[in-house]
């Protein structure tokens, strides 16, 4: 599932923000992210950054997501990968990914698409009755809005 926005701000503006895991939470447009656990931006390919999130369908409520960078070419696209520490301290990755491409439109304009990729999540996650994708396409549309809005006071 995707969405696709045009932002009136550069691409390096627009990267930035995206590469600040404490800008996530005012990106997202489900309302579950609450706040990053690590502060450092998003610099490389295989970098964790943990977030702590809030769900009232979650069997905990409050809950927290390791995330891994698995695409970082900027100012064109980041990516990662979405799991959760398991008891013995080892990642079990839940086989979705976040990707946003951005593609420059001008001096001053970035063509934003954000993906959730659900195509990887194995057939046992999915037998735990979570439903793929959690989220309809509006949530999408509003992460790219809540992005442009973060962007645009960045550059102000």
């Amino acid at each position: 599932m995707s969405a696709t926005l045009t932002i009136a701000e550069p691409a390096a503006t627009v990267f930035a923000v995206l590469a600040d895991p404490a800008a996530h939470a005012a990106i997202d447009g489900t309302g579950w992210v609450r706040e990053p656990v690590e502060q450092a931006p998003l610099t490389a390919v295989g970098q964790i950054f943990r977030m702590d999130m809030h769900h009232s369908g979650h069997p905990d409520g409050d809950y927290q997501v390791v995330n891994k960078v698995a695409v970082l070419d900027a100012p064109r696209a980041i990516g990662w990968l979405t799991g959760s520490a398991r008891g013995d301290g080892e990642v079990e990755y839940g086989g979705w990914i976040w990707r946003y491409d951005l593609t420059p439109r001008g001096p001053a304009g970035t063509e934003v698409t954000l993906t959730y990729d659900w195509s990887g999540v194995p057939r046992f996650v999915r037998e735990r009755g979570i439903r793929f994708p959690p989220f309809g396409p509006a949530h999408l549309i509003d992460s790219l809005h809540h992005l442009a809005d973060l962007a645009h006071r960045v550059s102000v």
